[in-house]
C-alpha cells in the first residue's frame, strides 16, 4: 500500500528534474568575456565540493570541433573547482564550454558557456547530447529512489512495530515486513544499475554497460548503494532468525522472537540504512558535515518509525482489528510522539542549514519547497492529534470493560467455588440420609442459582444494548442441578461483544490513522522533492558571487524569464546575461532552457529594451542564434535607469509568446 501510494502521488505531482545542491557560481574566463589572447586553462568553481567524470569539460571550437584538453582536474587541489587545460596556438573566435560533474549530494549538474578570443564570431558548435539529462533515465532513478524511501520507511517502521509495539508474531505484518525488504533490495539493485547513465545523461542502455558499472561502484554513491545492499543482506538473515524463532515461540509463551540481541542488531542495521542515504546526499557537503549526517538519520529513522508504524497499524485495523488492543495503540501514540519530536527538532537545524536566511523562504525555490513541507506537516500533526483522541476513547472504552469484566470474574469464581463446595458436602449427607440429602441439594440449587443471577447483573453493562429483562432471563436459564458453569452464561462470545462495543472507536482509530497516513505520504514525497533542490543557502552564495562579478565589471545582471505559448512542451524559461549593465555598449547573451530544465532550441528569439519613463524605445537587440545560445555584443543603451526587457519567444511556427520584465542600468 505504501508504495502504491508513494507511486500515484508522483505519477499525479510530477518529480521534475532535481535541481541538485551544486551549482556553478564562477568560471575563468567568465562566461560571454571578450579576450585578447588564449587563456592557458579553464576553471569553474562551484558551490560545493563535485565529483569529475572522464570528460567533465569539453571545449568546442566556432566550427564545432573538439578542442584537445586532457582529463579534467582541480584547481590548486580544491575539491569544489574543475580545471582543464587548454593547448596553445588557438585561433580567434567563439568557444563554447560543455560541463556536466556530480554534485556532493549524488545530483548531476550540466552547463555550457562561451568566451571569444579576439572577437566574437559566428559559431557551428553544437551542444552535445548529454548535457542534458535523458528523459526516460531520469524518470526511472527518480521513481526508483521514491521507492526506496518509501520501502525503507516499511522495514524500519514495520520492524520496530512488532519489536517495540506489538511485542509478539503477526503473520499479516510479517509479510509485510518482508514485502519492504524485498523492495528495497531491487530498488537499491535498480538504482546501483542506473547510477552510472544517470550520472553521464545518457540512455538507459548504458545500464549493462560494465565499464560504466565499474566507475559507479568506486564513486561514493556508488560505495553507498553497495554499502546498503551488503546490509540488506544481513537483514535478511536477521528476519530469517526472527521467523524460526517466532515459529517455535508460537508454541510456547508468545512474544519470545525478538530477543535483546535481535533488537540490538535490528536496531544498528536500521542507523546504518539510514547512514548510506546521508552519505551520499546533501548532509555529506556544506557545513557542518557531521552534525549535518547525525541530523540526517535521526531525521529518516523518525519518519520511517512513525510512517512505517502508521502502515502496520493501518493494516491491523483494517485485516485483524480484533486482535487490536487499546495497550497496542497507545504504545505505538507514545513511540509516534518521540518520532515526531524528534522531526521537529531535526528538521529546524536542516532548514536552517539549507536556508541561511528568511529572505531565503520566499525568494527561493528550496525555500518555497520548505514551505510546502511545513504545512504538510501541520496537517499531519493535525490528523495525528485526531488519532491519539480515539486512542484515549479507546483506552477509556477498554478500561471499563476490564473493569466490568473483573467483577463478573470475581462472581463467577465465588458461585462456581461455594457450589463446588456444597456438592462435596452433600455427598456424605445423602449416603447418611437420602432425605436429608433431598433437602441440601435443593438449598444448594437455589444458593447457585442466586448467585448466578448477581454474576450476570453485574456483568450485564458491558452487554451493547443489553436489558434487565434479557439478564433475568439468563438467570433462568441456569440449569437445574449440579454444578454451575457461569464462565459463558449470559455471554456467548466474549470477543464478539469486545469488537461490537469497540467498533465504533476503531472505526473512527482508522480513519484517522488513514488521514495522517496519506498526509505522511505527503510529506514523505515533497521531502524527496526537497532532497533535490538548490538550498537557499548555495543560492544566496552564487547571487553574490554574480553581484561580485557586476561590482568588477563582467556581467550586471542575470535575469531568469519564465514563459509558457499553452501547449504541451511549450514552456520553460529563458536566462538573460547582461554586460556590463551600464550606459553605452553593452553585451546579452541568452539561453532557453525547456520544461526538463535543459538547453532548448527556438526558431525565433526577440528581445527589446524600453526606458518608459524617458519615453525611449523599443530598442531591438537584434539578437543572433549561435547554435543554441542567442548573442548580442552591440546593444547601446543611452541613459541609466529601469529598463523594459520585452522578449518574445516563437517555439513552432504559429506558437509565440511575449514577457516582460524589468533590469537597472546604471
Amino acid at each position: 500500500m505504501l508504495l502504491g501510494t508513494v507511486l500515484v502521488l508522483f505519477l499525479l505531482g510530477g518529480a521534475g528534474t532535481a535541481s541538485a545542491h551544486a551549482a556553478l557560481k564562477g568560471s575563468d574566463p567568465v562566461d560571454g568575456s571578450v579576450l585578447d589572447a588564449a587563456p592557458r586553462d579553464i576553471t569553474l568553481r562551484f558551490t560545493e565540493s563535485v565529483s569529475l567524470l572522464e570528460d567533465s569539460i569539453r571545449v568546442v571550437d566556432p566550427e564545432n570541433r573538439a578542442v584537445d584538453t586532457g582529463k579534467p582536474g582541480r584547481a590548486g587541489g580544491r575539491a569544489d573547482t574543475a580545471s582543464v587545460t587548454l593547448p596553445t596556438g588557438l585561433d580567434d573566435g567563439t568557444y563554447t564550454i560543455a560541463w556536466r560533474v556530480v554534485s556532493a549530494d549524488s545530483h548531476p549538474i550540466s552547463g555550457a558557456l562561451l568566451f571569444s578570443i579576439g572577437e566574437p564570431s559566428a559559431t557551428a558548435a553544437v551542444l552535445p547530447a548529454d548535457l542534458t539529462e535523458d528523459p526516460l533515465t531520469s524518470s526511472l532513478y527518480d521513481i526508483t529512489r521514491y521507492f526506496a524511501y518509501g520501502a525503507l520507511a516499511l522495514l524500519i517502521g514495520v520492524t520496530f512495530f512488532l519489536a517495540v509495539v506489538l511485542g509478539g508474531p503477526s503473520e499479516v505484518l510479517r509479510r509485510l515486513l518482508m514485502a519492504g525488504w524485498l523492495a528495497l533490495l531491487l530498488a537499491s539493485a535498480v538504482l546501483l544499475l542506473l547510477r552510472g547513465p544517470y550520472e553521464r545523461g545518457t540512455g538507459v542502455g548504458a545500464a549493462l554497460d560494465l565499464s560504466v558499472l565499474r566507475d559507479t561502484m568506486v564513486s561514493r554513491p556508488g560505495l553507498a548503494l553497495l554499502a546498503r545492499l551488503a546490509l540488506l543482506a544481513v537483514a535478511a538473515l536477521v528476519l530469517v532468525r526472527v521467523r524460526g524463532q517466532g515459529q517455535q515461540g508460537q508454541q510456547g509463551e508468545q512474544g519470545q522472537e525478538w530477543g535483546k540481541g535481535t533488537l540490538v542488531g535490528g536496531a544498528l542495521l536500521s542507523v546504518g540504512l539510514a547512514g548510506t542515504w546521508a552519505a551520499a546526499e546533501h548532509a555529506s557537503a556544506g557545513i557542518q558535515v557531521p552534525v549535518a549526517m547525525t541530523s540526517s538519520v535521526l531525521h529518516l529513522l523518525a519518519m520511517a518509525v512513525w510512517l512505517g508504524g502508521l502502515t502496520a497499524l493501518l493494516t491491523v485495523l483494517y485485516r485483524a482489528p480484533n486482535t487490536l488492543s487499546a495497550s497496542v495503540v497507545n504504545r505505538f501514540s507514545r513511540l509516534a510522539f518521540v518520532s515526531v519530536i524528534v522531526l521537529v527538532v531535526t528538521g529546524v537545524y536542516q532548514s536552517w542549514r539549507g536556508l541561511g536566511s528568511w529572505s531565503a523562504f520566499t525568494s527561493t525555490a528550496y525555500g518555497e519547497v520548505l514551505v510546502a513541507k511545513l504545512v504538510a506537516v501541520l496537517l499531519l500533526l493535525v490528523a495525528a492529534a485526531f488519532s491519539r483522541r480515539w486512542t484515549g476513547r479507546l483506552g477509556e472504552a477498554s478500561a471499563e470493560a476490564g473493569a466490568v469484566d473483573e467483577a463478573a470474574g470475581s462472581a463467577e469464581a465465588v458461585g462456581s467455588a461455594e457450589g463446588a463446595a456444597s456438592t462435596t458436602v452433600a455427598e456424605p449427607v445423602k449416603a447418611a440420609s437420602v432425605q436429608a440429602g433431598d433437602s441440601v441439594q435443593a438449598a444448594d440449587r437455589a444458593e447457585v442459582t442466586a448467585r448466578a443471577t448477581v454474576a450476570v447483573a453485574a456483568r450485564g453493562p458491558e452487554r451493547v444494548g443489553a436489558t434487565d429483562s434479557e439478564a433475568s432471563d439468563g438467570a433462568a436459564d441456569v440449569p437445574s442441578g449440579g454444578p454451575v458453569d457461569t464462565g459463558q452464561g449470559g455471554r456467548e462470545c466474549p470477543a464478539a461483544e469486545d469488537s461490537s462495543a469497540a467498533d465504533p472507536l476503531r472505526q473512527g482509530l482508522r480513519r484517522s490513522v488513514l488521514a495522517e497516513f496519506t498526509v505522511a505520504v505527503v510529506v514523505l514525497v515533497i521531502t524527496t522533492v526537497l532532497t533535490g533542490t538548490l538550498p537557499g543557502r548555495a543560492a544566496a552564495e552564487i547571487a553574490k558571487e554574480s553581484a561580485g562579478a557586476a561590482a568588477g565589471g563582467v556581467t550586471a545582471s542575470s535575469t531568469t524569464i519564465p514563459f509558457d505559448v499553452g501547449t504541451p512542451n511549450g514552456h520553460g524559461k529563458v536566462q538573460i546575461d547582461l554586460g556590463p549593465g551600464r550606459v553605452g555598449k553593452n553585451s546579452v547573451q541568452a539561453v532557453v532552457f525547456g520544461p526538463d530544465n535543459g538547453i532548448a532550441t527556438v526558431p525565433e528569439l526577440r528581445l527589446t529594451f524600453t526606458l518608459r519613463a524617458q519615453k525611449i524605445g523599443p530598442i531591438d537587440a537584434k539578437l543572433t542564434d549561435r547554435g543554441g545560445y542567442w548573442v548580442t555584443d552591440d546593444l547601446q543603451l543611452p541613459l541609466p535607469g529601469k529598463w523594459t526587457m520585452k522578449l518574445t519567444v516563437r517555439t513552432t511556427e504559429i506558437d509565440q509568446v511575449t514577457v516582460e520584465k524589468s533590469v537597472r542600468v546604471s
